[in-house]
């Protein structure tokens, strides 16, 4: 947590350079702050009944708040490139299912009862693509739209740290090797990275308030390409390998966060056991934000005229430059 101030310093000294740079007609910029929901899609919790994949799976209960800074420089109003800094967090319990039939398909994940946090830091690189401003659907003598909706896809990276709660501390669970990732007696299960690469996927709508602040709704999920996130992917291990690769507090920490099952349930309704099934191996985790986005515009300074001194919108000022090229001899 001591990283969120020179994170965001950094991304905040990116933005004002930004705004400060030399401008063109073509181009704008903008910096600003974000804020909203983030929840993600992990082995642990989800909702009563079958595994699922997607949506259908979502616990609202794991929801958590996180913010974000950016910077933007924006090309004719129909494509724009963002530099992001996130900071956020991502949980999520088995717990969450309390109070389900014996009968319901996810008795075993309740009965499981294993638990994770996690801290989200990332950085990312993002697109915006304007489909009605690409398309010159609206006509350029006409005022442009205040509102528009865009699509988003880019790259970025991200660092986590999955832990659990044991005796009201948080215990870093990926230097336990809680499913054996690095034994030699499980080849194929790698020691995970906390620091990966991540691909953003979504959509938004801008709604310009005026030439100077535009305000933006936005969904993006992210797709990774790990199934550790909640440190949760495979099999229960042996629990008598712990000792052969780990001693003292990480020994006794791992041998109770591996496998929590509830005590006293029956076999029958759990599978928390060596060799058992403690995660889904098929489908990767995944993490997605909501959230609602305020910039600052700059760059459209030179445009600034009109009777009253007051600044006209980039996006209009653009339709105007159009309608000056179609027709030059009315100008």
């Amino acid at each position: 947590m001591n990283l969120k101030i020179p994170f965001l310093s950094l991304l905040f000294l990116l933005a004002v350079e930004a705004g400060a740079q030399s401008y063109d007609n073509n181009f704008t910029f903008e910096a600003g702050l974000s804020l909203g929901p983030m929840n993600s899609l992990t082995d642990i919790g989800g909702t009563p009944g079958f595994g699922q994949r997607g949506p259908k799976d979502l616990n609202i209960k794991s929801t958590t708040l996180f913010g974000s800074i950016y910077a933007m420089a924006i090309y004719k109003q129909f494509l724009a490139f963002r530099a992001e800094g996130t900071i956020g967090s991502v949980k999520s319990n088995d717990s969450l299912l309390a109070g389900i039939a014996t009968t319901n398909k996810a008795i075993g994940r309740y009965n499981r009862n294993l638990s994770f946090r996690s801290p989200i830091y990332e950085l990312s690189l993002t697109a915006e693509l304007h489909p009605i401003e690409l398309l010159g659907v609206f006509n350029p003598e006409s005022s442009a739209p205040r509102l528009s909706p865009y699509l988003i896809g880019g790259i970025g990276v991200f660092h986590f740290n999955p832990q659990a709660n044991l005796n009201g501390q948080w215990i870093d669970l990926q230097p336990l090797h809680t499913e054996g990732e690095g034994f030699s007696e499980y080849p194929d299960r790698k020691v995970y990275k906390l620091t990966q690469i991540n691909i953003p996927l979504g959509i938004g709508v801008l709604y310009e308030l005026s030439s100077k602040f535009n305000l933006r709704l936005e969904y993006i999920n992210r797709k990774l390409f790990t199934d550790y996130l909640d440190d949760v992917h495979s099999t229960y291990i042996d629990p008598s390998l712990f000792s052969k690769y780990l001693s003292g507090n990480q020994l006794t920490d791992a041998l109770i966060l591996n496998n929590r099952r509830k005590p006293g349930v029956p076999d029958l309704l759990t599978t928390a056991r060596p060799g058992g099934r403690r995660g889904n191996p098929a489908n990767n985790d995944s993490y997605f934000t909501i959230n609602v986005k305020v910039g600052f515009v700059f760059g459209n300074e030179n445009g600034e005229s009109g009777g009253n001194g007051s600044g006209q919108s980039s996006r209009r000022l653009l339709r105007l430059q159009k309608r000056q090229l179609s027709c030059p001899s009315v100008f």
